[in-house]
């Protein structure tokens, strides 16, 4: 424990006796641990931190010292109450999976050198939580943690704020708030017309979730780039797969175990392409030999597959900066000059594709 008794260097009056907590014992380090370590007010550390006028040089540099060897932090919470601001930015996820952590590595990397903050939150353990999260979370953080979030694959975009919100990737598409998305529809013709140029003509498709815009828009893709060589888009090789490892699983045994296989599998996503794949090793489907699979999102583990996975590439990171961007300037009162942002996909061809057999 340490005693202070000396005089204030601002104001020369005497300092009152404090004993303080050493800075070494556990626990948040106080603005009056700071004070008594410097030797001087709590109204002059607080003047410092908040760069109010009646302090010396000589004693701002002492006391910032202090501060940066105990390690000092003000809460954002009284940080907010007293500037309005506490230069903190959100990214506000259902859950963290592969897709919002590229995001959330985007927002990062915005935010270098830009003096903000980040908070990352998931709604994931909330019940029922899939409904409205976006809601809560918002409820939760804006105003008094954060000055604004990005708000990634929203179920809803009508949502109200204290401070200003883009979304990445919203489920219903764009509308009341500015948001950052991939070219869905031109992703899957890309896709498609890569399995159609190696030769496939019958090619199967393990959808998304059908009340997702960007499910649909695949979808719709895919069936137009068919269309457009020619062939029928046939109903009986489509299985819903809904974004999810279990579900694309039973969809693919489905197409993979009939008479008529497809010698080509379209996976509306990263996860269900990778599903694909593992199916096809258990019925010992050779792939690409056997079976060509294209994914969609380029996720890092589509790379790290066995066989190596071809995939539209839609630029997760870059919509996290997009989105962090727009965020920043809509903080600092800037106008946008396009509430919504729509950025081009591309096919990474690896080893998972190749011509079919018999052509």
């Amino acid at each position: 424990m340490t005693l202070d008794s000396t005089r204030d260097p601002v104001a020369g009056a005497r300092v009152v006796p404090q004993v303080v907590p050493s800075p070494s014992l556990r626990g948040r380090v106080t603005m009056q641990q700071v004070a008594a370590e410097a030797g001087v007010s709590i109204s002059t550390v607080s003047k410092v931190i908040n760069g109010r006028y009646g302090v010396s040089a000589e004693t701002i540099e002492h006391v910032g010292s202090v501060i940066d060897r105990l390690g000092y932090e003000a809460s954002l919470v009284a940080r907010s109450l007293r500037n309005h601001r506490t230069n903190v930015i959100g990214v506000l996820v259902m859950d963290f999976e592969p897709f919002s952590t590229e995001v959330l590595k985007g927002v990062a990397d915005a935010i270098h050198g830009s003096g903000y903050e980040l908070i990352a939150y998931s709604a994931g353990g909330h019940l029922g939580a899939r409904e409205g999260w976006e809601r809560r979370s918002l409820s939760r953080l804006m105003g008094s943690l954060v000055d604004g979030a990005v708000l990634v694959t929203p179920t809803v975009t009508d949502v109200q704020a204290d401070g200003p919100v883009v979304a990445v990737d919203p489920h219903t598409g764009p509308a009341g708030l500015p948001s950052v998305a991939a070219d869905n529809l031109q992703g899957a013709r890309l896709g498609v017309e890569h399995l159609l140029a190696l030769g496939h003509t019958r090619i199967g498709m393990i959808t998304g979730r059908a009340d997702l815009i960007s499910a649909q828009q695949r979808e719709q893709g895919y069936c137009e780039a068919l269309h457009a060589a020619g062939l029928a888009a046939d109903p009986a090789l489509r299985r819903s797969g809904g974004f999810e490892p279990e579900l694309a699983r039973e969809a693919a045994r489905e197409l993979l175990s009939r008479p008529d296989r497809p010698t080509a599998v379209f996976a509306a996503n990263d996860l269900s392409a990778l599903a694909t794949l593992e199916v096809a090793a258990e019925l010992g489907l050779d792939v690409p030999g056997q079976l060509s699979v294209v994914g969609f999102d380029n996720i890092p583990e589509s790379a790290l597959a066995e066989p190596p996975l071809t995939t539209v590439q839609q630029p997760i990171r870059r919509m996290g900066q997009e989105a962090t961007a727009m965020l920043l300037g809509l903080i600092a009162g800037e106008e946008l000059t396009g509430p919504h942002r729509t950025l081009t996909t591309s096919v990474v061809v690896r080893a998972s594709t190749a011509p079919p057999r018999e052509a």
